[in-house]
């Protein structure tokens, strides 16, 4: 076989120029740059998200509420450390985790599931007159702090569906929303 190239320059020269043109193609295909797409990350939701994740981070569990123990320097005051250590225990029992008041089944609003409520009750929000009652600022604030929902309160008309619910007027809401 070699002697075939020996014998016929042409046919070495064009065996090479397929070569260096393969060579080319190849380098070419690696030298192209990645096509990269955006995907969101936490931190788009920008820092009030995070710094609320970060402090139930840091906060201990209620279970893990240490019981204070008379320190041994309660010998050496005579009485007043356990003075201390009783007014302390006052103080600590008095603070009791602040249990969310039930509130409305906001997951009635068109528009507003599970996710978007639970966010509500962390925001304060969890009653259908709250929610009536906001002024065109309120709901700037509350939009900003919905992260990837942002948007959904004036989209949905949750102020509209609110008022009727908290009205009371089934009747009126499932004629313009539809069905509870």
């Amino acid at each position: 076989m070699l002697q075939q190239f020996e014998g016929n320059p042409l046919l070495f020269g064009a065996v090479a120029v397929l070569l260096l043109v393969l060579a080319l193609l190849v380098v070419r295909r690696l030298r192209k740059p990645v096509k990269r797409s955006y995907r969101p990350d936490v931190l788009d939701e920008g820092v009030g998200p995070a710094q609320r994740n970060q402090a139930l981070i840091d906060a201990a569990p209620a279970a893990q509420v240490p019981s204070f123990v008379a320190p041994p320097a309660a010998e050496i005051l005579g009485g007043m450390g356990e003075a201390i250590t009783a007014a302390v225990r006052e103080e600590v029992a008095a603070v009791e985790p602040v249990a969310s008041a039930s509130g409305d089944d906001l997951s009635r609003i068109k528009g507003l599931g599970p996710k978007l409520k639970a966010l509500l009750a962390e925001l304060g929000v969890n009653s259908f007159a709250q929610i009536a009652a906001w002024s065109d600022e309120d709901l700037a604030k509350i939009d900003a702090q919905l992260g990837t929902f942002a948007g959904r309160p004036e989209r949905d008309n949750w102020i509209e569906q609110a008022k009727m619910l908290a009205a009371g007027d089934v009747a009126g809401f499932e004629d313009r929303f539809g069905k509870v």
